[in-house]
């Protein structure tokens, strides 16, 4: 008796639902883990490598499933499941290569390692810290960035006056060379001409050959009003350059804004503490804030305002990327209490406490200490 198949929605983790996208991330991520080249000599981890590549395979077609979900496994047995010789053969090497391209085919700097051709240059990264007005105004800068450019000799060909180069040895033209791991054939890019198919028989003698030399670059950025935390800015080619003429990488310039001292950011709206004396927070008053624009605004503090009471200003915050909008700011009052008063002070305070009915002068307080001897006194006669 043969043994009992898994199912193959529960090989690839996903439900019967799933998507052909789903299906496929969810194929990518386990293919990867259980890759023989990453599993050199595990027997389990091929097992499972070609457990998981028969039920993609069947899944991702629509016939196939459709055929599957109705039938189970048992469609694709005598003669018709994987292997046999029927209408849902199945065979390793269609329908992959896509998926292979994005986990292998970075090999050597080229993308996808399909077709020919030199590797094209790496991508750059440069990190930038701004400052939070920055980030309202946009800014204007120039950066310096360590790089890799197209020789000025030998145009980045890599050739010496201009000599044609030669057919690889290693791939004879190819680009690719190939290897056996175990049941599976992989195909990565070639590391003598890193899947150019050709090699530089006589090389410039100023690049050795490669097309490329290090030079630091002066790059003019411009940031838009309105970036936040973590915005990436692509120049595009502007990145290492290519072997042997090949196309420049890009650089992605990631912004950082500083913290600042007055204001907290929250998309583009603008918080900050507003502190308040007490009897400007009784008495009421007027308080000049400062606006991130470089402009100041008064705020009315009215009678009575009480400790965490929130000012709202509309249009006062941070600039919206890629629009005219602007968020708003947001004042929240701390109202302080005195401290280290002189004796004329203290007697004055004495003196309104006296004159003060708290129910008066301090409702919130008078019914919560109303609420509290509610509730010790519901204790006390509960547990009469």
């Amino acid at each position: 008796m043969s043994a009992v198949k898994q199912c193959y929605y529960e090989i690839l983790g996903v439900a019967k639902s799933a998507s052909g996208d789903d299906l496929k991330k969810s194929y990518r991520k386990l293919a990867m883990e259980f890759h023989p080249d990453r599993n050199p000599g595990n027997k389990d981890a091929e097992h499972k490598f070609k457990v998981l590549s028969e039920a993609y395979d069947i899944l991702r077609d629509e016939q196939k499933r459709a055929a599957y979900d109705r039938y189970g496994h048992a469609a694709f047995e005598q003669g018709g499941g994987p292997g046999g010789g029927g209408g849902f053969g199945f065979d390793f090497g269609a329908g992959f290569a896509d998926i292979f391209d994005e986990m292998f085919g970075m090999m050597g700097g080229q993308r996808g390692g399909r077709g020919r051709g030199p590797a094209r240059g790496q991508d750059l990264r440069y990190n930038m810290e701004i400052t939070l007005e920055e980030a309202f105004n946009g800014k204007k800068a120039t950066i310096t960035v360590p790089s890799s450019i197209a020789c000025e000799k030998c145009k980045g060909s890599g050739s010496k006056d201009g000599a044609a180069p030669s057919t690889c040895p290693g791939c004879k033209g190819a680009g690719k060379i190939r290897s056996q791991q175990g049941f599976f054939t992989v195909e990565r890019v070639c590391p003598t001409c890193h899947g150019g198919g050709q090699v530089i028989t006589d090389p410039c003698p100023k690049c050795g050959g490669a097309g490329r030399t290090r030079k630091e670059k002066a790059l003019d950025v411009t940031v838009p009003p309105g970036v936040e935390e973590g915005t990436r800015i692509r120049l595009a080619g502007e990145g290492e350059a290519g072997m042997h003429g090949a196309s420049a990488g890009d650089l992605y310039i990631f912004l950082a804004i500083a913290p600042h001292r007055m204001f907290q950011r929250d998309g583009a709206n603008l918080f900050m503490r507003m502190p308040i004396p007490m009897t400007m927070a009784a008495l009421g008053g007027e308080l000049e804030m400062p606006v991130i624009d470089g402009s100041k605004i008064k705020v009315q503090v009215p009678k009575g305002c009480q400790n965490g009471h929130r000012f709202r200003l509309k249009g006062k915050g941070m600039s919206v990327l890629r629009s005219q909008a602007r968020g708003d700011m947001f004042l929240e009052a701390a109202v302080e209490v005195p401290v280290n008063l002189t004796d004329k002070q203290r007697k004055l305070l004495e003196e309104f406490e006296t004159e003060s009915e708290a129910a008066t002068y301090s409702p919130e307080c008078t019914s919560f200490l109303d609420k509290v001897k509610d509730f010790i006194g519901a204790g006390a006669k509960a547990s009469k």
